[in-house]
């Protein structure tokens, strides 16, 4: 599979940049891939290949370029601190119209034959959750969402299928998180949340340490059912 960025415009008339990946079959549903705080970088393009792959057309839209364009960055910890540092400075708001640019994009697109669905890790776990309820996507996969119990009171805007996939060990996002979004989505007869007892937070990232395949296996073949369900 082979990808290439490409230029999306945004709602106050300017461009910033996006990774598309195609299927083979060169057209199907379409996925808005969003990151983590380390940029579009060379996992996350690995990620929207690895969904073209599965018949998906695939757009993951660099969420920092009203900080810095194009940023891509390592798993060490300097990248971590420079990843917060962007994620910090990031405008919420402008960041989920930049979703729905990209969502309408792909809408437009001819080789797009289905509907648009967000999939998003971490900080683009919280970012899907907000393209579900503010930015009209037509379902969302959230990867450990850190700081989605921030945006619960939107929960009633949701209309749309929901999967959460959590990792028990994960520090960043505790039980009591978890246990709020059940709560919060308890009236959603299209909302599914797993957790997976033995998986720390960026479980299914293969570049990290706290890389668990087992879970990242079982969390993928989930992901791919629910889609095929939802947008396909």
């Amino acid at each position: 599979m082979t990808g290439k960025w490409i230029s999306i415009k945004s709602h106050d008339q300017k461009e910033f940049g996006g990774y598309l990946a195609l299927p083979p079959a060169g057209k199907g549903p379409g996925i808005v891939l969003i990151q983590e705080i380390f940029g579009v970088n060379d996992h996350i393009q690995a990620v929207a290949r690895q969904y073209a792959s599965d018949g998906y057309v695939v757009l993951a839209p660099d969420m920092f370029w009203r900080v810095e364009p194009r940023v891509e960055l390592g798993y060490d910890q300097d990248g971590f601190k420079r990843g917060m540092e962007f994620a910090q400075k990031m405008d919420g708001p402008s960041a989920v119209r930049d979703i729905r640019s990209t969502i309408d994009l792909l809408h437009a697109m001819p080789e797009v034959t289905g509907k648009v669905g967000a999939v998003g890790y971490c900080m683009g776990g919280r970012y899907a959750f907000l393209a579900a309820a503010k930015a009209g996507a037509d379902a969302a996969v959230c990867y450990y969402p850190g700081g989605v119990d921030s945006n619960l009171d939107m929960v009633p805007d949701i209309k749309v299928p929901m999967l959460f996939h959590f990792g028990g060990l994960d520090t960043h996002i505790p039980e009591t998180v978890v246990n709020a979004v059940k709560k919060a989505f308890a009236g959603h007869h299209d909302a599914t949340i797993d957790v997976y007892a033995d998986a720390d937070h960026g479980f299914n990232c293969w570049a990290r340490p706290m890389y668990q395949q087992k879970s990242a296996a079982l969390a993928r073949g989930r992901t791919l059912e629910f889609l095929a369900d939802s947008i396909s």
